[in-house]
């Protein structure tokens, strides 16, 4: 994670705004969202001082991509206020935009300050399996696609890797945090929070209808993601992910998230819609 999140180009305030990238090695051959989102934003803030961090961003996954090759980020100066700024990325690969996103920047300001709390009574990650008690007895393939991920999940009430639960709801919790010790650097844990973000998100659709990702013939793919950071915070310590779905309807799902600290203070905010199509059990 921390090899993809280190972008080559241009640094900040030169007139060249182009990086690249390399892809992260996925067992299914497509570049891992939250990687290209992450990275995005890492090209975005290589053009702003450090002090004006990002708060929003908005984005679009235009093309699936290819984690073979490396990519090219593009970014476009829209304006710089005061106290904020806005930016364009588009993540391109053999020429074409596989992502596009605008996100903004503010330096901080003193102002009014509140927050959603935290839910109460959810049990905390050590009473949990950890990713690879959850993965014992699973096939070799699977094994590999879960546990090669930089980071530890930690799902509420269980994953839906296999099966899903019969207890249907819209919503689900997951502990998460990187598996290894991270730099101090606040700029690589805003970037890692938005990696970390893509992870699991979609679930709260799919556990609403009972599908579980071994389901055979299921697609499921991110159209587009929103994500606000309300505070400062650690990726490489434990974080709560609450996850609900709203609705679902047209072979698409909305999910919302909250991530939270583990003392509760919430860190961001994420709103993502997924093309979801589940074949039907009679044909």
């Amino acid at each position: 994670m921390l090899a993809v999140l280190d972008l080559t180009g241009s640094d900040a305030r030169t007139t060249e705004d182009i990086f690249t990238g390399q892809s992260q090695a996925m067992p299914l051959g497509r570049v891992y969202g939250g990687q290209v989102l992450a990275q995005s934003i890492v090209a975005a803030s290589r053009t702003l001082p450090p002090e004006r961090t990002p708060h929003s961003m908005h984005g679009y996954f235009l093309r699936p991509g290819d984690a073979s090759t490396g990519i090219t980020f593009s970014v476009d100066r829209i304006h710089d206020g005061r106290s904020f700024s806005t930016r364009r990325t588009q993540a391109f690969q053999s020429g074409v935009p596989i992502f596009s996103m605008i996100a903004s920047f503010q330096d901080e300001d003193p102002g009014l300050d509140h927050q959603s709390p935290m839910p109460e009574g959810l049990p905390g990650p050590d009473e949990l399996p950890d990713l690879d008690t959850v993965l014992a007895g699973q096939p070799a393939a699977s094994r590999r696609l879960l546990s090669d991920r930089p980071v530890d999940l930690r799902h509420i009430p269980s994953p839906i890797y296999t099966e899903a639960d019969e207890m249907r709801s819209p919503a689900q919790a997951v502990w998460m945090r990187t598996r290894g010790r991270l730099p101090d650097d606040p700029a690589l844990h805003r970037a890692a929070l938005a990696y970390l973000s893509d992870l699991t998100i979609q679930e709260s659709v799919l556990r609403a209808h009972g599908v579980a990702w071994a389901t055979p013939g299921l697609k499921v793919a991110s159209l587009d993601h929103a994500m606000w950071w309300h505070r400062p915070g650690r990726v490489d310590e434990w974080m709560l992910y609450v996850q609900e779905s709203p609705s679902a309807r047209g072979g698409r799902g909305l999910a919302h998230g909250r991530i939270y600290s583990r003392d509760g203070v919430l860190l961001a905010s994420v709103a993502q819609e997924i093309m979801v199509r589940v074949p039907d059990p009679d044909e």
